[in-house]
């Protein structure tokens, strides 16, 4: 099991996501939390690895788990998503972009979206789509635990002990 921690950084009704080079989809800026990170320690690397900006981690929004194949192989993720802001006056904080960054010699590219937009983009996990909408539109709720599973992954039945 992976544990990832994501960024949700909105402005002026938008959010901020990203796309890795080659990959057809979007997703909330972030990455693998480190043995001896806390989510937050783990989301300020992250984005200052990543887009070379400094946030100010806040209170967490969601948690994601999600069901997954890659190279023929079921991955099931943990995604802590806390709210974020940008520490400096720069373009993060202004709401500007898009920007370029890297993650691990490979380009990514970082945009807002209204939540308009969200409707018709391809965005992993694809729960999150709805519930980054509805986010814009009503702002938080408490913490949410969505729970997603990319078909065809098979569901494995609950056992009971013994």
């Amino acid at each position: 099991m992976r544990q990832r921690v994501a960024a949700l950084i909105t402005q002026q009704g938008r959010v901020l996501l990203h796309c890795a080079q080659g990959d057809p989809f979007w997703a909330l800026p972030g990455g693998g939390i480190e043995p001896g990170e806390t989510a937050a320690q783990a989301l300020v690397r992250e984005l200052q690895e990543e887009l070379g900006q400094a946030v100010e981690p806040g209170a967490l929004s969601c948690v994601v788990e999600n069901f997954f194949l890659h190279a023929d192989q079921l991955h099931h993720e943990i995604g802590l998503c806390l709210h974020a802001s940008p520490l400096l006056d720069g373009p993060l904080a202004k709401g500007e972009g898009p920007y370029e960054g890297v993650e691990g010699g490979r380009g990514l590219v970082f945009a807002w979206f209204a939540s308009d937009d969200l409707a018709h983009m391809d965005i992993r996990p694809t729960i999150l789509r709805s519930y980054l909408r509805e986010l814009l539109a009503c702002g938080s709720r408490g913490v949410a635990h969505l729970v997603h599973r990319e078909e065809p992954v098979p569901s494995i039945p609950a056992t009971s002990p013994g």
